[in-house]
């Protein structure tokens, strides 16, 4: 087992309780493992921490890594030199369950429509277990699911890239746009990895695709299952749609409206295509019309995903931390009427901030850079609003409270990864809710 965070931790005991005998490997120091560490040699497991050698492949049957160990790191590319069966935690989780797949990937919106998902399912009465990318690790989950249950799962790039034999019975691709720049060697690369979630399906299986971004779409042709299309432009036969301000489906030639787009739970044009791919996702294993209604209606939007936090003397603080990439933050700053005061900036991952020239200048009524990424982002986006810089979190929330008046939204959508200031996304964004409950109201 190559790496021992939350995921790898999972994989461990499924191996163990599977009756496989575990050699586990992380380039951290013990020390940073904490209690880890003294569990897993209790339970018999083999440590080898800090700087990793091929030598630690001698009688490994088979490697599994963690989805944030990259393939040419010494320890996959020895396997690969050697002929060891390298899988990733996705997989493993895989092989083990015995409940039906449906798995959702997409550059942004990804958790959204996951979790909306396993709503919507929940409806047809068969046991649902949500995971992946999204709260436990799956390896820790799907053991529970009976052949029966359904496994809704948000699944990552790194994740599908050290997939196998993983065949989702529907598999949903909502959009692949620049990410991961850093992992990846080119776009086209990216994409493929994206792409791979497809490759085992059979006519059996459905794929639902979002039409609306030509490269999702030029995919279709190329899929072995069912194709069900998904549009909020136009609309689409046998697919998912908005007519009218209504989203319709047609899937199985049979139309039925859903509700009023209006209507939805969550906000943005980005959340009604994802609203649409959970619908027909759900269509695909039997939940109709009044019932995907009902849930679309609830739906609240998810922690540091366009979350709203507080209004304070007039003005919507929102966390959307979870925005790392350009798209994510295009998509939230189109979200909102208001005049918006922008909070970004964190460790770049080699990125072209010039996409966000037009939302910036359209909607935008200050830019308060943080981290790394603050030159770059400036250089990229001068004049288009007025830049503040913030040497932290807190300074920043205090410059947009000054910034914003009645009716704006103070909107944390970075653009950026976390890690040069924060432990992960989730850390920045309850640091972020916890800075604008200090704001309080104005004296």
């Amino acid at each position: 087992m190559v790496g021992l965070a939350r995921s790898g931790l999972a994989a461990i005991e499924l191996l163990l309780d599977s009756g496989a005998s575990v050699v586990a490997a992380d380039l951290r120091a013990e020390s940073a493992l904490g209690p880890e560490a003294a569990a897993l040699r209790q339970r018999g497991v083999e440590l080898v921490l800090g700087e990793q050698h091929p030598s630690i492949l001698e009688g490994v049957d088979l490697v599994v890594l963690s989805p944030g160990v990259p393939l040419d790191t010494p320890i996959p590319a020895a396997a690969r030199e050697r002929g060891v069966p390298m899988i990733g935690e996705l997989e493993l989780a895989y092989r083990a369950s015995e409940g039906t797949w449906l798995a959702v990937t997409g550059t942004n919106g990804k958790t959204t429509t996951t979790a909306l998902l396993g709503e919507l399912v929940a409806a047809t009465g068969r046991p649902v277990t949500v995971t992946g990318n999204i709260g436990l690790a799956a390896s820790s989950e799907v053991r529970d699911v009976p052949k029966d249950g359904l496994v809704v799962a948000e699944v990552s790039s790194f994740q599908l890239d050290t997939a196998d034999e993983f065949r989702p019975h529907v598999a949903v691709l909502l959009n692949i746009t620049e990410d991961h720049l850093d992992r990846y060697d080119s776009f086209d690369h990216y994409a493929e990895s994206k792409r791979r979630i497809f490759m085992n399906q059979t006519a059996d299986d459905y794929a639902v695709l979002n039409v609306d971004d030509p490269r999702v779409a030029s995919f279709a042709d190329g899929i072995g299952a069912r194709v069900i299309p998904v549009s909020t432009e136009r609309e689409v036969p046998d697919g998912v749609f908005v007519r009218d301000g209504t989203i319709v489906s047609g899937v199985g030639g049979v139309e039925e409206e859903i509700l009023e787009a209006k209507d939805l739970g969550v906000p943005g044009p980005h959340n009604l295509a994802n609203a649409l791919a959970a619908v027909a996702a759900a269509s695909a294993v039997g939940v109709a019309a009044p019932e995907a209604a009902e849930v679309l209606r609830a739906f609240a939007p998810l922690e540091h995903r366009l979350e709203p936090v507080a209004e304070v003397d007039g003005v919507l603080y929102v966390n959307d931390s979870k925005a790392t990439n350009v798209d994510a933050v295009g998509f939230a700053l189109r979200s909102y009427d208001a005049p918006i005061v922008l909070v970004a900036g964190g460790r770049e991952k080699d990125t072209d901030f010039s996409p966000l020239a037009g939302p910036v200048a359209e909607r935008v009524r200050r830019l308060v850079l943080i981290g790394e990424a603050a030159d770059k982002m400036e250089r990229a986006l001068e004049g288009l609003a007025p830049i503040s810089r913030a040497g932290s979190l807190r300074e920043a929330v205090v410059m947009a409270r000054n910034a914003a008046a009645p009716g704006d939204v103070v909107l944390l959508s970075p653009a950026c990864a976390s890690f040069d200031m924060f432990d992960d996304f989730e850390d920045r964004g309850r640091k972020f809710k916890e800075e604008v409950a200090r704001l309080g109201p104005r004296s």
